[in-house]
């Protein structure tokens, strides 16, 4: 969505903007302006965006034309709208907001909160030591110009390596090393789709997948994840044959967010059907190293691959830590050397001193994976446990791997409960981040990555607020910080 947006368009982004019967005392205006702000802080409304005109807002809506004329005032007021006479207004964001880590926005004085948004652990131990060790390699490579646009022979070595132990052979050729997962994903989009070509996605996804693709402006189809199953094999076949997409973007190993696990039966029947269609499988393989009680994760989809139709990406955010911007994409050699040219134009190459951190990382994954699955599940009962003492209405499948749960709601509710959690220290991702157009306000994203008191006390937080929701009380509304 860039330029304008249509009334009906925004009006399928706000959902059930004020139906909620604690904010019934609220004044309507006041409830749509804190609505507009919601979607322009976890990026769903995009920055320099008109607006529509105050009347095609409000038949979209069915309210009358004075609710929507306060609400755009309002939204002036706070420096979240800025409008000229017979021109429009168009989206901004006050000047006490900046660019959080996450790609979205966040005010300046942001205090200390319980962000569960942010689906990623603390940094390992191990890792001050792997800084050391790799310092100590760095002088044999100060001679040299410092630009490897695939990456140092020895990160990449080591990745092929790891592939090569999970039963799909793989040389160092085939390896290119990027700054981080998502630059991986917007390497291979930028080699393999055109503007307009079609992407076949799961829904929910990772947002972030979704903002690259809106990026390069593709026309995003989904197949739906079923809450407790994941994916139905016959509707995602089903979606391969009927849409025909240039490229299909999959997360197999503990979807985000789900955290489903795609069975080794389905990957062979996907790769066989997107050879046949003409698709390309981005395989998003971020989770793959996090199973827990002692889950076994299938062979990797491009073990199934015989005609170059599998791109696997993958990095060290997850099982490391998010601040080493390393990753990578498992491709034919062929395509990594064509990736090398896209990148040329980008970024030429990945740092090498960060390289050579994950390379000592890497040597040491059995130690440091094996600590992080056990923290992880610790983490992972804890929270499960707070939910059922304190939100029993609430449903959740518990995710055998990963970092995330994704827990079905009492009612839909999840963006209105991420605002109200920002008043008491809780930074949630409401559901409607992980799809298009404002659906799955029914479900929310909980990670486990935050210490299991931490988790606990979060938990507590949410419930306190989400039964305030439902008294007939005046609510609070102020600037709402941003989630991702």
């Amino acid at each position: 969505m860039t330029g304008q947006v249509r009334g009906v368009q925004l009006a399928r982004l706000l959902g059930q903007w004020h139906a909620l019967p604690g904010r019934r005392r609220s004044p309507d205006y006041a409830a749509l302006a804190g609505s507009v702000r919601g979607l322009l802080a976890d990026g769903r409304l995009p920055l320099g965006v008109r607006l529509p005109a105050e009347r095609e807002l409000a038949e979209a809506l069915r309210i009358s034309r004075t609710t929507v004329t306060a609400a755009y005032r309002q939204l002036r007021e706070t420096g979240h709208l800025a409008s000229r006479r017979g021109a429009g207004s168009w989206t901004m964001l006050p000047g006490n907001h900046r660019v959080a880590s996450t790609g979205l926005w966040t005010p300046l004085d942001d205090r200390e909160m319980l962000d569960l948004g942010v689906a990623a652990l603390a940094a390992p131990p191990q890792l001050l030591s792997a800084a050391r060790a790799a310092a100590e390699d760095l002088p044999r490579y100060l001679s040299g110009a410092g630009y490897h646009p695939t990456g140092v022979i020895e990160l990449r070595e080591a990745v092929a390596d790891a592939y090569t132990a999970r039963g799909l052979p793989t040389s160092a050729d085939q390896i290119m090393v990027t700054s981080g997962t998502q630059h991986a994903l917007d390497l291979v989009l930028r080699l393999a789709l055109t503007p307009g070509g079609t992407v076949l996605v799961e829904s929910p996804t990772y947002p972030n997948a979704l903002a690259a693709l809106a990026g390069r402006r593709a026309r995003i189809s989904t197949h739906g994840l079923a809450a407790d199953a994941g994916w139905e094999p016959d509707l995602l076949l089903g979606s391969l044959r009927q849409t025909r997409p240039k490229l299909a973007y999959l997360i197999p190993e503990f979807q985000n967010p789900t955290g489903h696990l795609m069975p080794a039966s389905l990957r062979e029947r996907v790769v066989a059907a997107a050879h046949a269609v003409g698709t390309d499988l981005i395989i998003d393989e971020s989770f793959v190293d996090l199973s827990m009680d002692g889950t076994e994760v299938p062979p990797p989809v491009a073990t199934y691959d015989r005609h170059s139709r599998v791109i696997s990406i993958g990095g060290m955010s997850k099982p490391y830590w998010g601040g080493l911007r390393i990753g990578w994409v498992r491709a034919s050699a062929p395509q990594v050397q064509r990736l090398a040219a896209v990148r040329v134009g980008v970024d030429m190459a990945s740092p090498v001193l960060d390289q050579l951190v994950a390379v000592h990382l890497l040597a040491h994954a059995e130690a440091i994976v094996a600590d992080r699955r056990v923290q992880l599940a610790v983490q992972r009962d804890a929270l499960l446990g707070a939910l059922a003492q304190q939100l029993p209405e609430w449903r959740v499948t518990v995710p055998r791997g990963g970092v995330t749960l994704w827990a079905e709601l009492d009612g839909p509710v999840s963006s209105a409960l991420a605002r109200a959690a920002e008043e008491v220290g809780v930074r949630l991702a409401p559901g409607p981040r992980f799809g298009l157009d404002g659906t799955m306000e029914r479900f929310l994203r909980l990670p486990f990555t935050l210490p299991a008191a931490d988790l606990v006390e979060a938990v507590g937080r949410i419930a306190a607020v989400r039964y305030d929701l439902d008294r007939t009380g005046r609510q609070r509304w102020r600037e709402p910080a941003v989630i991702a």
